[in-house]
C-alpha cells in the first residue's frame, strides 16, 4: 500500500511547517489529489491516522480535495472535464485528446492549527 508511504511524507512535511512555524499542533490538513494520481482516498486517510501518532498532527482531519481529469482540446481549444478518465476523448467534439491540464496532482495546500 504506497498510500502509507505518502501519508508518511506528508507528515513529515506538515510537522516540518509546524516546527518552522513554531506551532505545536496541527488539526487538519488541506490535500488536492487528481483522479490520475493512483491514490485511494479511504486508504490514505486510514495511513494518515496511523502516520500521524505522536506527532503534532495525532488526531487531525485529513480533507481531501478530489480533481477531476481536465484536458485540453485542440480541436474545440478549450479545457475540457472527462467524464470517464479512460478515455481522453473530448466530450464535446469526441476527438482524442492528450494534454492533460489537471488530474495528476498529489499537493498539499493547507495546514490548520487549533
Amino acid at each position: 500500500m504506497h498510500e502509507l508511504s505518502i501519508a508518511h511524507n506528508i507528515v513529515t512535511i506538515a510537522s516540518n511547517a509546524a516546527a518552522e512555524a513554531g506551532v505545536d499542533r496541527i488539526s487538519a490538513v488541506h490535500l488536492r489529489i487528481g483522479a490520475l494520481a493512483g491514490v485511494v482516498a479511504d486508504a490514505l486517510r486510514f495511513s494518515f491516522a496511523i502516520a500521524a501518532e505522536g506527532t503534532p498532527l495525532a488526531g487531525a482531519d485529513l480533507i481531501i480535495e478530489e480533481v477531476p481529469v481536465v484536458v485540453f482540446c485542440p480541436d474545440c481549444n478549450a479545457e475540457v472535464t472527462l467524464t470517464n478518465p479512460r478515455l481522453f476523448r473530448c466530450p464535446r467534439c469526441d476527438r482524442p485528446c492528450g494534454q492533460i491540464v489537471h488530474g495528476r496532482e498529489l499537493e498539499l495546500v493547507a495546514l490548520e492549527t487549533p
